[in-house]
This record gives structure tokens, C-alpha cells and sequence, in this order.
């Protein structure tokens, strides 16, 4: 089976356009900037992993876009601010030039922080229209542990104290698990809660999803070294510039290879159990690790 993934991203790219206040709101320089980041081409994985997760307990679409759509806005707001001088100082994002060197650094923290903000006021005041407040809590939780201290600030923070010095296996694993792979587990989960996840079933997801985060990141990590830069829209060779913590640093290229290999398939098999059900999740997976941008 696959996923018609262009008909999913139109329909999350249709729900940000009306969850995030068009450009000529007052004050007009905080949507401009915020509506830079947000449509600049990103390939929305985190929100179609939410889709697809919550396609398997039946959920509909149209229920699960709030959820999907709060996680995004995470999201970009995490790589506003990662592009700031005072942290990776990247010059260009997705093709073109980052927030901070359109709006100025201010504006760009702002954005960030509107976006960050603007997610759980979706999560409040939209997902409620379809699911429990039981439920809509829960999903609350999830992102904000998945985006706080124990999960991506905690890991980008481990990840900047590590810069320039040797880590040893077990830091590396913490940074990539928290700082890209959390936000990938709660889509899953978000997704799991939504429709009513057993016990069993969520444990399964919370695996696939933590392999699948990692996987991602170590992909993450190769393309830097051998990616093109136009496919990519940034700058490639940026982690050793930087003397990044990164898989093929600390193990080479070719173990770094086969560690993505090797955590896809273990997810691989925690998608057995969820047969058909689980085609598009693991389709969306697959072109996630198998990506070459």
C-alpha cells in the first residue's frame, strides 16, 4: 500500500493556513515572520507520522489535524530558534534564508515563541471539537514533555555542552533520542491516543516511534557529510564545522549506515502486529530512513 502522502500534506498545510493568522493581522510583523517559517516547503514528516498513526485505530483525518498541526508548529518554532547566532547560527533554512536573517534575531525569538505558544492554544481550543478533555490532556502532556526538558530542549541542551569535545555512546544516544527523537514518539503516540490505544498497542508504537527517531537522526547525521546541499536546503558539513556529537563521528560512515538499517528493521517488526492497519505509518517510515534529503 501507499500512503497518498501530497493529498496529506495539502491537507495539513490547508489546516495551518486557518489555525495561523494570515499575514495582514495586527501586529503584521509577527504573523509575517511566523508565516516565513511555517510555509517555507517543509515535508511536514512529524504531522503525516501523526496521521498515520491515528489512521490505524480509524481516526478520522479531519480529528486528528489539530494534533498534527500543534506538533508542527513545535516543530518550526524549534528550528527558528536552533538557526539563532547564540545556538547553531545557521545562515539558511529549507532552501532560504532563516527567520533571524529576514526579521532580525527579536522578531525570530518571537516567532518561535508564538509558534510554541499557538500549539497548545490549538490543542485546547480545537482538538477539544473532536476528542474527550480526558484525551485532549493527555495529548497536551505528551507534547509538552516531548518539547521541554525531558525531551527536545533537554537533548539540544546536552547537545550544545557537547560540542567540540568526545562523547562517549551513551551521551550521543541521549542527544538523539531527546533532541530529534522525542518529538517523533509523541507523534506517534499523539496519534495512539487518539484513538484509544491498549496498553500493549501503545508500547509497541513507543518503540517503533523511538526507532524510528533514531534512525532518522543517524540519517540526519550522513547526510551532512554526503548529501547535496541544494536537495537539502542547507548547508552540508555543518556537524564537523562544529565538531557535532554525531553517529558517523563517533563510529564512521559505514557503522552509522548500518545502525539506521538495523533500527528500521527492529521497528519493522513492532509494525507486525498491527498488520494492514499499520501499511501507511510504515511506509511513512521507510521513506523516512531510506530518504536522500
Amino acid at each position: 500500500m501507499s500512503w497518498d502522502i501530497n493529498q496529506a500534506i495539502k491537507d495539513v498545510d490547508e489546516a495551518l493556513e486557518r489555525l495561523i493568522p494570515a499575514e495582514d493581522t495586527f501586529p503584521q510583523d509577527i504573523h509575517r515572520a511566523v508565516r516565513y517559517s511555517v510555509f517555507a516547503g517543509g515535508k511536514r514528516l512529524r504531522p503525516l507520522l501523526t496521521l498515520a498513526a491515528a489512521e490505524i485505530f480509524g481516526v478520522p483525518r479531519l480529528h486528528a489535524l489539530p494534533a498534527a498541526c500543534a506538533i508542527e508548529m513545535v516543530h518550526t518554532y524549534s528550528l527558528i530558534h536552533d538557526d539563532l547566532p547564540a545556538l547553531d547560527d545557521d545562515d539558511y533554512r529549507r532552501g532560504r534564508l532563516s527567520n533571524h536573517k529576514v526579521f532580525g534575531d527579536a522578531m525570530a525569538i518571537l516567532a518561535g515563541d508564538s509558534l510554541l505558544t499557538l500549539a497548545f492554544e490549538t490543542l485546547a481550543a480545537d482538538a477539544t471539537a473532536y476528542f474527550a478533555p480526558a484525551t485532549v490532556v493527555r495529548l497536551t502532556e505528551a507534547l509538552g514533555k516531548a518539547a521541554g526538558m525531558s525531551g527536545m530542549i533537554g537533548g539540544q541542551v546536552v547537545d550544545l555542552l557537547s560540542e567540540g569535545k568526545q562523547v562517549n555512546a551513551a551521551t550521543l544516544d541521549y542527544i538523539h533520542r531527546h533532541k530529534t527523537g522525542a518529538l517523533f514518539t509523541c507523534c506517534i503516540k499523539s496519534g495512539a491516543i487518539m484513538g484509544g490505544a491498549s496498553l500493549e498497542e501503545m508500547q509497541r508504537l513507543t518503540v517503533f516511534a523511538q526507532n524510528i527517531g533514531l534512525a532518522f537522526q543517524v540519517v540526519d547525521d550522513i547526510l551532512d557529510i554526503t548529501g547535496d546541499e541544494a536537495a537539502l536546503g542547507k548547508k552540508t558539513g555543518a556537524d564537523q564545522h562544529k565538531q557535532k556529537a554525531t553517529y558517523p563521528a563517533l563510529y564512521g560512515l559505514k557503522q552509522a549506515e548500518e545502525k539506521a538499517r538495523d533500527l528500521l528493521s527492529a521497528a519493522e517488526k513492532e509494525m507486525e502486529y498491527f498488520g494492514d492497519a499499520g501499511n501507511s505509518l510504515l511506509f511513512l517510515a521507510k521513506k523516512l530512513v531510506e530518504r536522500e534529503k
